[in-house]
């Protein structure tokens, strides 16, 4: 095993969904090599069609853009580092979700490149999947009320007052790669950007797999056509019930980190 991935409990809660993706690829002699070979199983490909493969950082021209080279070869420009080896297993994990983010990038780094009055700049849309792609937790809940209370930073009511609920009416799933990379040594202060998802109650029934492909093909489904950083809404991570010990009142009483919402000073 490569020792910068050894600190890796996947017995962690919000590991537990990338246990079966990412041990295999973990444990493998050559993790880059094991992660190519399930690409190819699954036949990934990226939105131009390219099969996908991982590769060597070096690959990449000094001049391209990492998300237009992406697009432009099939390949991923990968480092032998736990966040790359988080990236590599989303792409594994979340296929669909990881081609239209990286459509999107490709597709604004072009545009920018065409038109003179956008050049030099990265625009909302870049600054919105990067977001998405290093820090996303996907919020599924099948309770307006639930949704509505998370907008309005109502931790009470979000992981206290509705913890039964956890599981059975809401969900947190994590995406970004960073977030994960950041987890395997959790710390309070930990904040994901999260994508909300609204189910049926019967979205709860179903097994861990058809879980995933649905989100995955739900949630590339939503981004499609283009969304920006005020879509997201702030998730404190180890608050989510049952993730961290001795979450009670004092846990969540701690402000610096279960912030109240902003509110916005209005024009005199």
């Amino acid at each position: 095993m490569n020792p910068s991935l050894a600190g890796i409990d996947w017995q962690r809660p919000w590991l537990a969904q990338w246990h079966e993706t990412g041990l295999p690829v973990q444990c493998a002699p050559d993790w880059m090599a094991a992660v190519n070979e399930a690409a190819a199983a699954l036949k990934l490909t990226n939105q131009s069609g390219l099969a996908l493969r991982f590769v060597s950082q070096q690959r990449m021209p000094p001049e391209t853009a990492y998300e237009a080279f992406i697009h432009e070869s099939g390949q991923v420009p990968t480092r032998d580092n736990l966040h790359d080896f988080f990236n590599a297993l989303a792409w594994l994990h979340y296929p669909r979700i990881k081609r239209t983010l990286n459509a999107l990038q490709a597709a604004e780094i072009a545009r920018r490149l065409t038109s003179p009055s956008t050049s030099g700049s990265r625009g909302r849309q870049r600054d919105a999947a990067t977001l998405f792609d290093e820090n996303a937790a996907l919020f599924i809940c099948s309770d307006v009320s639930l949704i509505d209370a998370l907008r309005a930073h109502d931790w009470h009511a979000v992981f206290q007052r509705r913890a039964e609920a956890f599981g059975s009416g809401y969900a947190v799933e994590l995406f970004g790669h960073a977030l994960l990379e950041k987890l395997v040594q959790p710390y309070k202060a930990i904040t994901a950007h999260a994508w909300v998802i609204s189910v049926d109650a019967s979205w709860f029934e179903l097994g861990e797999t058809a879980r995933r492909i649905d989100l995955d093909a739900r949630v590339s489904k939503q981004i499609e056509a283009g969304f920006t950083s005020s879509d997201f809404t702030p998730l404190p991570v180890l608050g989510v019930p049952h993730w961290w010990p001795n979450q009670d009142a004092a846990f969540y009483g701690d402000s610096s980190i279960f912030r109240p919402r902003r509110v916005k000073a209005s024009r005199a």
